[in-house]
Protein backbone atom coordinates (compact mmCIF):
# COMPACT_ATOMS: atom_id res chain seq x y z
CA UNK A 1 0.00 0.00 0.00
CA UNK A 2 1.21 3.55 -0.49
CA UNK A 3 2.32 5.14 2.45
CA UNK A 4 0.84 8.70 1.37
CA UNK A 5 -2.00 7.47 1.44
CA UNK A 6 -2.27 6.84 4.92
CA UNK A 7 -0.71 10.09 5.70
CA UNK A 8 -2.46 13.21 7.03
CA UNK A 9 -3.51 15.20 4.16
CA UNK A 10 -1.30 18.20 4.37
CA UNK A 11 -3.23 21.44 4.92
CA UNK A 12 -3.02 23.85 1.82
CA UNK A 13 -1.55 26.28 3.80
CA UNK A 14 1.45 24.23 4.18
CA UNK A 15 1.73 23.25 0.69
CA UNK A 16 1.71 27.15 -0.61
CA UNK A 17 4.17 27.69 2.09
CA UNK A 18 6.59 25.11 0.82
CA UNK A 19 6.51 25.71 -2.74
CA UNK A 20 7.22 29.38 -2.32
CA UNK A 21 9.83 28.68 -0.07
CA UNK A 22 11.36 26.39 -2.39
CA UNK A 23 11.19 29.24 -5.64
CA UNK A 24 12.87 31.77 -2.82
CA UNK A 25 15.85 28.67 -2.54
CA UNK A 26 15.65 28.42 -5.88
CA UNK A 27 16.26 32.21 -6.54
CA UNK A 28 19.66 31.61 -5.60
CA UNK A 29 19.92 34.82 -3.23
CA UNK A 30 17.99 37.02 -6.17
CA UNK A 31 15.83 39.53 -5.08
CA UNK A 32 12.38 38.20 -5.79
CA UNK A 33 9.69 40.67 -7.90
CA UNK A 34 6.09 41.32 -7.87
CA UNK A 35 5.65 37.78 -5.82
CA UNK A 36 2.41 38.94 -4.21
CA UNK A 37 1.06 38.89 -8.18
CA UNK A 38 3.32 35.86 -8.69
CA UNK A 39 1.80 33.42 -6.57
CA UNK A 40 -1.80 34.44 -7.07
CA UNK A 41 -2.11 34.03 -10.37
CA UNK A 42 -0.43 31.01 -10.27
CA UNK A 43 -2.69 29.59 -7.30
CA UNK A 44 -5.43 31.06 -8.93
CA UNK A 45 -4.61 29.05 -12.97
CA UNK A 46 -4.11 26.28 -11.21
CA UNK A 47 -7.22 26.58 -8.77
CA UNK A 48 -9.56 27.31 -12.02
CA UNK A 49 -7.86 24.96 -14.29
CA UNK A 50 -8.23 22.01 -11.67
CA UNK A 51 -11.88 22.23 -10.85
CA UNK A 52 -13.03 22.39 -14.39
CA UNK A 53 -11.45 19.41 -15.16
CA UNK A 54 -12.98 17.56 -12.24
CA UNK A 55 -16.19 18.75 -12.98
CA UNK A 56 -16.21 17.34 -16.33
CA UNK A 57 -15.88 21.16 -18.05
CA UNK A 58 -18.90 21.87 -16.16
CA UNK A 59 -18.94 25.99 -15.63
CA UNK A 60 -21.72 26.11 -13.86
CA UNK A 61 -20.49 23.15 -11.31
CA UNK A 62 -17.48 24.36 -11.27
CA UNK A 63 -18.62 27.99 -10.67
CA UNK A 64 -20.39 26.55 -7.21
CA UNK A 65 -17.55 24.75 -6.07
CA UNK A 66 -15.81 28.03 -6.27
CA UNK A 67 -18.49 30.05 -4.78
CA UNK A 68 -18.22 32.38 -7.82
CA UNK A 69 -20.60 33.78 -10.53
CA UNK A 70 -20.23 31.88 -13.64
CA UNK A 71 -19.96 35.32 -15.69
CA UNK A 72 -16.84 35.82 -13.48
CA UNK A 73 -15.95 32.04 -14.15
CA UNK A 74 -15.66 32.75 -17.88
CA UNK A 75 -13.71 36.57 -17.88
CA UNK A 76 -11.20 34.24 -15.38
CA UNK A 77 -10.78 31.93 -17.70
CA UNK A 78 -10.32 33.67 -20.61
CA UNK A 79 -7.91 36.04 -19.23
CA UNK A 80 -5.58 32.76 -18.09
CA UNK A 81 -6.26 31.40 -21.80
CA UNK A 82 -8.22 28.19 -20.46
CA UNK A 83 -11.46 28.38 -22.67
CA UNK A 84 -12.63 25.26 -23.48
Amino acid sequence: MDPKLDAEPMPLSDCVELVVQQYLTDLQGETPSNMHRLVMEAVERALLDTVLQRCAGQRGVAAQWLGINRNTLRKKLQSYGLET
